[in-house]
């Protein structure tokens, strides 16, 4: 059984923030496979069935605040649903998964 994968499409300039979510998802999804595809102009982050981002994992890895709300103007799109549990959690997730 293929597993479907979740998660942000990452766009921009700045490749050290875009790093930083990504050491940041590996961070709060322990135990997952965290792909990550680099295709130039965006950057694909995915997860099996549900991929998790906390505020405290980026500002660690960014070593600055960070607003999440901040990180839209990155996103260039997702897989799966995404959902702003809080000011200091995003998910995104397969349609019927539990969060």
């Amino acid at each position: 059984m293929v597993e479907r994968m979740v998660g942000p499409v990452l766009r921009g300039t700045d490749q050290y923030k875009i790093d930083s979510v990504v050491e940041a998802i590996v961070m709060d999804n322990p135990g997952k496979e965290v792909i990550v595809d680099d295709e130039g102009g965006y950057v694909r982050v995915s997860c099996a069935t549900r991929c998790r981002l906390t505020r405290k994992s980026l500002e660690i890895s960014l070593g600055e605040p960070f607003e999440l709300s901040d990180l839209e103007p990155m996103l260039s799109g997702f897989a799966g649903h995404i959902s702003y549990l809080s000011d200091d959690e995003v998910s995104w997730y397969l349609e019927g998964e539990k969060l």
